[in-house]
């Protein structure tokens, strides 16, 4: 028995499980649940910006309280993301100054917290995904803004599962007012004066400690043999339940392994079974987004920013890939694609096993999600593929605006990239400082 399958799993039909496929599908199905929504809503997500799309989340959320003051409405956010402007931006509240102007226009029971994950940012942020409302568990690594939410033209690829499952929605909303609501250190943010994080750094790193060991709770519902759905955290190196669980699907799968990330960039213990699998003649797919279609990228008509590097160093990383996998995307064992779709952005994530299992996580599998971020995900076990065409018509929508890359000669070098690009990213790699960055993203 495979590890993961010591924990009991919440039982599904094929009715209960409905995968979505663009961002304003997303949209709409989050205002429509919202505003149907009778007894909960728990919202978790790194953020809620303060701009048309994330006002109108806000909005929403608020109207439905007022309109039924028993209604249970949280939302959860980065305590530090919170708290801050856009990365360039004058130094402001960010967006919990929206959250305080919103509660004090409705004074509804829309309660926001912030959740600080390390002492900053840089180090670690909630990323925790899943809304619960009533009974049903929208599950994306998808944040709330105009982007994510396609308010406009342009949109941000994500996953969208809708899972109809009380047990599992009782689930994830026990461990958040357990673990998190529970403590001193996950403060409301939409009540002004704002709490300064050293007003309770003493109790965040309790609550870190006490988040290490933390899991969700489940219940033997699903039958051997039938559709079925877990939950996983994840935080830290040590006795991470959701990164011992990527791994095990790495080193498990028989046929297929098929993987998803908007940031190239495997951890080391990643990389070791992605090679062994190849190694064994496994057939393994990748789709990864075009350094274009990073969250990270500026154009070169943009004016320069050392953070617009990234989208260029995680290429280089696929470059070397490429390179030493080449006979392995020869006989088509090894398929990476690369996914462009004009203007827009690709911030897909998940892994899929044998076609029969599927991990939905905001997990980056990169070393930043590896070992220093709070991550969740959830794993559908589906052995009579019950829901594999909804996931086939899944990844033939993200394909239809992908390439297959033939080997490294399909990606530019450093000799292509802008000026200030390459003299950054040669900077690094000479002080040799590019093993650390590639730690932190």
């Amino acid at each position: 028995m495979v590890f993961w399958q010591e924990k009991p799993a919440f039982g599904l039909t094929t009715e209960d499980v409905q995968v979505l496929t663009n961002a304003k599908e997303y949209r709409t199905e989050l205002l429509r649940l919202i505003g149907s929504a009778k007894k909960r809503i728990y919202i978790t997500a790194l953020y809620l910006q303060d701009d048309e799309a994330g006002r109108e989340i806000l909005t929403a959320l608020h109207q439905a309280s007022l309109a039924n003051p028993e209604l249970e409405v949280k939302v959860l956010v980065d305590f530090h993301r919170a708290q801050r402007g856009l990365i360039g931006a004058a130094k402001s509240d960010g967006n919990a100054s929206m959250y305080c102007d919103f509660q004090e226009q409705y004074q509804s029971n829309v309660k926001v917290h912030g959740v600080p994950v390390k002492a900053k940012e840089l180090f670690g942020v909630l990323h925790l995904k899943g809304f619960v409302i009533d009974d049903t568990l929208l599950y994306s690594g998808a944040s709330l803004n105009n982007v994510y939410l396609q308010q406009d033209d342009r949109y941000r690829l994500d996953r969208y599962f809708l899972v109809h499952q009380a047990g599992l929605c009782n689930s994830v909303i026990e461990f958040i007012e357990t673990h998190l609501l529970s403590s001193v250190a996950v403060p409301r943010i939409d009540m002004r004066p704002l709490i300064q994080f050293n007003d309770i750094k003493v109790a965040q790193k309790q609550l870190m400690r006490e988040l290490k060991s933390a899991s969700y709770e489940s219940a033997a519902e699903a039958s051997a043999g039938e559709l079925g759905v877990r939950l996983f955290l994840g935080l830290g190196r040590r006795s991470n339940k959701l990164n011992r669980l990527i791994k095990s699907l790495f080193d498990t799968t028989e046929q297929e392994l098929v993987l998803y990330t908007p940031y190239f960039n495997f951890p080391a213990p990643l990389m070791r079974s992605l090679r062994r699998l190849l190694k064994q003649g496994k057939q393994v797919t990748i789709v990864v987004g075009d350094k274009t279609a990073n969250d990270f990228y500026l154009p070169p008509s943009e004016p320069f920013s050392k953070i617009g590097a990234l989208p260029y160093l995680y290429e280089t990383i696929l470059y070397k890939f490429l390179k030493s996998q080449k006979r392995h995307i020869s006989n088509g064992n090894l398929n990476v694609y690369l996914w462009k779709h004009e203007s827009n952005s690709f911030h897909l994530k998940g892994i899929c096993s044998d076609k029969r299992l599927h991990l939905l996580s905001g997990h980056n599998l990169n070393p930043r999600a590896w070992g220093l971020d709070i991550e969740n995900g959830i794993l559908i076990d589906d052995p009579k593929q019950h829901i594999l065409e909804q996931i086939e018509n899944e990844k033939q929508a993200i394909l239809k605006h992908c390439r297959r890359l033939t080997g490294p000669q399909d990606l530019e070098t450093m000799n292509d990239y802008p000026a200030s690009v390459k003299k950054l990213l040669g900077q690094a790699k000479r002080v040799k400082v590019d093993f650390i960055i590639k730690r932190f993203i």
